[in-house]
C-alpha cells in the first residue's frame, strides 16, 4: 500500500510539472508590443514543447474535421495562448487528465474510510481524470470571455481615437497603429494582428473582416462592416466612425441602464437567504431562550 502510494505521488509530480512548465511557456511566449507600436514576432518555443505536442498529433489527427475547426477558432479568439496548437491543447488536456487520475488514485489509497480501497481509488482517480480533462476547456472559455470583455470595453473609445486620427486627414492604417499604441489589451492584439497581415500583402478589408469574424464581437462586426461598405461605395469614413461610435457609446449606455433596473431584483435572494435569517435570529433569539428556560 504504502509503496504503491509513493509510486502515485512521484508520478503526479513528474507530470504536474510538465504540465506547469507547459503553462509558464505559454505565459513567457506571448506577443509584446513595442513602444513605437511596431509588434516584435513570438519567440520560438523549445524543442521539448514540440515534442510534447508531438506526443498528441496521433490522437488529434484521428480528430474529425468538424471537431479540429471550431478548437483552433476558440484558440484564435483566445489570443492564440502560446501558439497553441489543437495537438497542443489536447495534450495539454491528456497531461492534466493524467496528473489528476494519479493524485485521484492516490487519495484513493491514502484516505481511511468504509469503502473497500479497491473500489475507491479507480472511482476517485476517474473522477479526478474527468475534472482535469475538463479543466483546459473551461480555462479556454474563460479566456475566450475576457478576451471579449476587453475589446466591448475599448471600442467605443478606440473608434473615438480612430476618428479623431482620420479627421486629422492621416490615412485608416495610420489609426489602426495609434489603437496599437494606446490599448494593450486584446483589442490592441488582434489590431496589431490586422496590421501584420496588410504588411504581408492581404488586403485591407479582408484582414478587417478575418479579425471581426475571429474575435465574434457584434460591435467589431458591425463596424468592420461598415467600413468595408464606406470602401466600397466611396462614402467618407470619417463620418461613419464617429456615427458608429456615437452608436456604440448608446448601446453601452443603454446595458447600463439595464444592468442597473436588474439590481434591485437580485439582490433579493441575498437578502432572503443572508441578511434576513441573521436578523430573525437577533430578534427572536433571546426570546426563545427565555422560552426554554421557562420551560424546564
Amino acid at each position: 500500500m504504502t509503496t504503491q502510494f509513493i509510486i502515485a505521488i512521484a508520478a503526479g509530480v513528474i507530470c504536474g510539472i510538465v504540465v506547469a512548465a507547459y503553462f509558464v511557456a505559454i505565459d513567457q511566449n506571448k506577443p509584446v508590443p513595442a513602444t513605437n507600436g511596431a509588434w516584435t514576432p513570438q519567440t520560438s518555443r523549445s524543442s521539448w514543447l514540440k515534442e510534447f505536442e508531438a506526443l498528441a498529433r496521433p490522437l488529434a489527427s484521428r480528430m474529425p474535421a468538424h471537431a479540429t475547426g471550431p478548437l483552433r477558432q476558440k484558440l484564435s479568439r483566445a489570443g492564440d495562448p502560446g501558439n497553441l496548437t489543437p495537438a497542443g491543447f489536447h495534450a495539454v488536456r491528456y497531461g492534466l487528465a493524467a496528473l489528476f487520475a494519479i493524485v485521484g488514485l492516490g487519495v484513493g489509497l491514502l484516505v481511511r474510510v468504509p469503502v473497500p480501497t479497491l473500489v475507491l481509488a479507480p472511482i476517485a482517480g476517474a473522477v479526478a481524470a474527468f475534472l482535469g480533462y475538463v479543466t483546459p476547456v473551461l480555462w479556454l472559455e474563460q479566456r475566450i470571455a475576457q478576451r471579449r470583455h476587453q475589446i466591448e470595453r475599448s471600442l467605443a473609445e478606440a473608434t473615438d481615437l480612430l476618428t479623431l486620427v482620420v479627421e486629422s486627414g492621416m490615412s485608416l492604417d495610420e489609426g489602426l497603429l495609434s489603437i496599437t499604441e494606446r490599448f494593450h489589451n486584446a483589442l490592441g492584439d488582434e489590431i496589431g494582428k490586422v496590421l501584420r497581415e496588410i504588411r504581408l500583402g492581404r488586403p485591407r478589408m479582408s484582414a478587417l473582416e478575418h479579425m471581426a469574424e475571429t474575435t465574434g464581437v457584434a460591435d467589431l462586426h458591425h463596424l468592420v462592416e461598415s467600413i468595408v461598405q464606406s470602401d466600397q461605395m466611396g462614402v467618407p469614413i470619417a463620418r461613419l466612425l464617429r456615427v458608429q461610435a456615437m452608436e456604440m457609446r448608446r448601446r453601452q449606455r443603454q446595458t447600463a441602464q439595464e444592468r442597473a433596473a436588474q439590481a434591485s431584483s437580485r439582490m433579493v435572494f441575498p437578502m432572503v437567504g443572508c441578511i434576513f435569517p441573521v436578523l430573525w435570529i437577533v430578534l427572536l433569539g433571546p426570546a426563545i431562550i427565555q422560552i426554554l428556560k421557562s420551560l424546564h
